[in-house]
């Protein structure tokens, strides 16, 4: 999954994509080196990010998702709005990828549903402004699952077919780095609930804490990180350097046959 931030403010390459054609371009690029799925949102969910109106998003979403429309992979929509949603998939997205886990907008799983779209919920504590103050659990890997696996019965209660659901732990998101490495640890344990699993380290603070990094030297430790949860189970990575990662994960494949 390759990540097309159209926003001024993302914690890695906010503004580089703000306007469409840039962003449109990044996408191709993108696809071209190996991403199966094109991530387009549209409002930063980094820790600590305000709120975009819909308006707004929808003016950043719409055209960079009708641009790709036609290539050979998948189009999600990053967003907790239902209407930026519709919107999207009426443009040519076929994934509502909502880092509130269908919280944030009571219409928003009718609409899933209504549209058999795909659909990714996520783990978060909070939102963006709060999620890194004071995180604390007891244990976060079972936190987590129970959280994952009350939103997944959620959604198809809600008519979402239960096979086009995935499940995202949200590193980075209400988390501290302890928690995260947990997470991956214990990567199994969410893999047992059945869905398929979406991990994105990519470029993340934690990285960063861990070799002393900068944002844009992180690409080792997002490889390790990522190879470790797809050895673990995860069927989708989310990830800024898709033909890095893409070459690393063959010569993975290849060793472990």
């Amino acid at each position: 999954m390759g990540v097309v931030n159209v926003t001024p403010d993302s914690f890695s390459d906010g503004g580089l994509y703000l306007d469409p054609g840039a962003a449109i371009e990044h996408g191709r690029e993108l696809a071209a080196d190996g991403a199966a799925i094109l991530d387009v949102g549209g409002e930063s969910s980094r820790p600590g990010a305000a709120p975009v109106a819909i308006d707004e998003e929808l003016r950043r979403v719409v055209p960079v998702v009708e641009g790709l429309r036609g290539l050979e992979v998948d189009i999600s929509v990053d967003t907790s709005k239902a209407a930026v949603a519709a919107a999207a998939l009426d443009a040519g997205a076929t994934i509502v990828n909502d880092v509130t886990a269908l919280r944030g907008d009571p219409e928003m799983a009718a609409l899933v549903a209504d549209r058999d779209a795909g659909l990714v919920l996520m783990h978060m504590v909070g939102d963006p402004r709060t999620m890194q103050v004071n995180p604390e659990y007891d244990d976060v890997v079972a936190e987590v699952r129970d959280f994952l696996a009350e939103r997944l019965a959620a959604a198809v209660a809600a008519g979402v077919e239960g096979s086009r659901i995935w499940l995202d732990p949200g590193i980075g998101f209400g988390k501290t780095d302890q928690h995260n490495f947990e997470l991956l640890r214990g990567l199994d344990r969410l893999v047992a609930l059945g869905r398929p699993i979406v991990v994105g380290t990519s470029r993340k603070s934690f990285i960063g804490r861990a070799d002393g990094s900068e944002i844009d030297e992180r690409l080792g430790g997002t490889i390790a990180t990522s190879i470790l949860a797809a050895a673990a189970g995860a069927a989708v990575l989310r990830l800024h350097d898709v033909r890095e990662m893409a070459e690393a994960l063959m010569v993975a494949t290849a060793v472990l046959g």
